[in-house]
């Protein structure tokens, strides 16, 4: 049974509708990465997941538990934890006690403050400094290890890389085999699709609101046409 299931799942933002019949799903201790152009609907699914946007019609199931209703901060209490784009770090509180929010959720595992720590040496070498002083790289790594320290089941991961350096991102990547290694799902959006596939089990590729291209082991000119919605002609 997947840890985590979306079926024929729609979202709207008032009178918008923002994705129509999506359907996904995501083993524990696997990653999927969600691709697509700008306004693809991405940014919406994960709302959606974790409860943040309407959804009219369709599911999302955790533990094959229907959650469709639940609040954000129940599924939270569950294990379904998003890190948003752009961070959202308290930039007056220093690094320690951003973490410290993190065990609002209160559920039982192996991150705490010293495994996070380990994981993230400069979060650690930073724990005493304001959030809103750090680089983007130091504050998206923090992000990451708030939400760990919640014991996520499911982590979900808005556009890691936005606007940091190759190098900062491939840093934060590397960590990522490590918070597989404890049955954590990972549901990753992201902006470079090389990347996406580099770290993926699976790859989801939205157009439009709509699902254009989903599977394993996918060749880049199929996720090319889905990503910018091309159709190849044969002769």
């Amino acid at each position: 049974m997947p840890l985590l299931e979306v079926e024929d799942l729609s979202a709207t933002y008032g009178q918008v509708s923002a994705l129509r019949g999506i359907s996904l799903s995501v083993e524990a201790g696997e990653t999927l990465a969600v691709i697509g152009a700008n306004g693809a609907g991405k940014t919406t699914l994960l709302r959606a997941i974790v409860g943040q946007v309407a959804v009219p019609t369709g599911r999302v199931l955790f533990q094959g538990g229907d959650i469709t209703h639940l609040s954000t901060f129940e599924r939270a209490r569950r294990g379904i934890v998003m890190v948003p784009e752009g961070r959202r770090l308290f930039s007056s509180l220093t690094v320690e006690e951003n973490l410290k929010v993190g065990i609002s959720a209160r559920r039982p595992g192996a991150w705490n403050l010293k495994s996070v720590y380990d994981l993230f040496p400069l979060v650690s070498e930073r724990r005493h400094r304001r959030a809103g002083l750090m680089s983007g790289g130091e504050q998206q790594a923090t992000a990451i290890a708030r939400a760990l320290m919640s014991n996520p089941a499911v982590l979900l991961l808005d556009e890691v890389s936005l606007g940091l350096a190759p190098a900062v991102v491939a840093s934060i990547y590397s960590n990522l085999p490590a918070i597989l290694s404890n049955g954590t799902a990972v549901l990753l959006v992201e902006q470079d699709v090389s990347q996406a596939l580099r770290v993926s089990d699976e790859v989801h590729c939205l157009l439009q609101g709509r699902t254009s291209l989903a599977g394993r082991n996918l060749e880049m000119a199929q996720i090319t046409d889905a990503y910018f919605g091309y159709e190849r002609r044969t002769a």
